[in-house]
């Protein structure tokens, strides 16, 4: 999803819903990692649209130890032109927020 047409979704909730938090925050594990939110009260119950925005993975590389106890992990390198942004829809259940399904 584009800047602007996520401005222009930002704008057409503001208008149409009652938006109770809007906001963003860094992600801790992806540098230059961002979500930015949007909480509003629908027909449907309490919603959450989300814009996730991070570097292109260009690559990882798993390593681990053969030895019993070794750690092993993921290192992943990032872009530094490129970026991926992800949008999602989540509906508040009894308190609990859950991923929209798009499948049906």
């Amino acid at each position: 999803m584009t800047d602007a047409k996520w401005a222009e979704v930002l704008d057409q909730v503001s208008e149409k819903f009652d938006v109770e938090d809007h906001g963003k925050y860094e992600l801790e594990d992806v540098p230059e990692g961002m979500v930015e939110y949007i909480e509003f009260e629908s027909p449907m119950g309490k919603v959450r649209l989300e814009r996730t925005t991070t570097p292109r993975v260009e690559s990882t590389k798993a390593t681990g130890g053969s030895k019993y106890g070794a750690g092993s992990y993921v290192e992943k390198v990032y872009s530094d032109t490129d970026v991926v942004h992800t949008f999602s829809a989540f509906r508040e259940v009894d308190g609990e927020w859950q991923k929209f399904d798009y499948s049906a």
